[in-house]
């Protein structure tokens, strides 16, 4: 866990996490987009049926590309106290770091490491790696070509759905894979999503 940040009422606002593995950035480059979760929300009194989304973003670990220049004075840097889960440090100093890309608005943070430099060597990785994306996508030459894209959490834009009322359903969108056994899903099993997106997109079938 990179970083962490509790909603204003319940649940997580946001979070960072750092996935180890073979081919981990391969296989889960798939989960990349909104994910729409429909259910009845135990902080209901009157148990409706409600709608969240969750936009993820996936990007590899990139330790060095002399294609991302970042200049020190496009960057803005915070620091604070760590909260949420975490070590003995947390809440104890100001360790935790956030950097902010001024010239696309690419705001990332963590908060894992004891030192404050740690914690921003590491930021400096996730920034690196959101900007390479970005530049692929936009065919940019160089860094100061592209501007900041946020994903449109919206109805519409998902791409996977996990109902559970009226019935129990997750579905992908850009795959058509379903499953009706959402509680296996929930608790992580994911691989025939992955497979079933990784076998499209070799394949060209994959809906954009």
């Amino acid at each position: 866990m990179l970083d962490y940040e509790e909603g204003d009422e319940a649940g997580i606002k946001s979070a960072a996490i750092s996935i180890e593995g073979e081919n981990a950035y391969g296989l889960l480059k798939s989960e990349n987009g909104v994910h729409r979760l429909v259910r009845v929300s135990p902080f209901d009194a009157n148990a409706r049926r409600q709608t969240s989304f969750a936009a993820v973003e996936v990007m590899p670990e990139i330790e060095d590309d002399n294609s991302i220049e970042i200049r020190e004075e496009d960057i803005e840097m915070q620091v604070y106290r760590a909260s949420g889960a975490g070590g003995q440090h947390v809440n104890k100093t100001s360790s935790a770091v956030r950097l902010i890309h001024k010239p696309t608005g690419i705001v990332v943070a963590s908060q894992q490491e004891r030192s404050q430099f740690q914690n921003k060597d590491n930021c400096m990785k996730m920034l690196r790696a959101k900007l390479l994306e970005l530049k692929a996508q936009q065919h940019a030459e160089k860094i100061s070509d592209i501007k900041g894209v946020q994903m449109k959490i919206e109805w519409g834009s998902q791409i996977r759905s996990y109902v559970f009322m009226p019935y129990q359903m997750v579905k992908d969108t850009r795959t058509g894979y379903e499953t009706g056994n959402i509680d296996s899903v929930m608790d992580g099993d994911l691989d025939p999503f992955l497979n079933a997106y990784l076998t499209q997109l070799a394949t060209g079938e994959l809906k954009k």
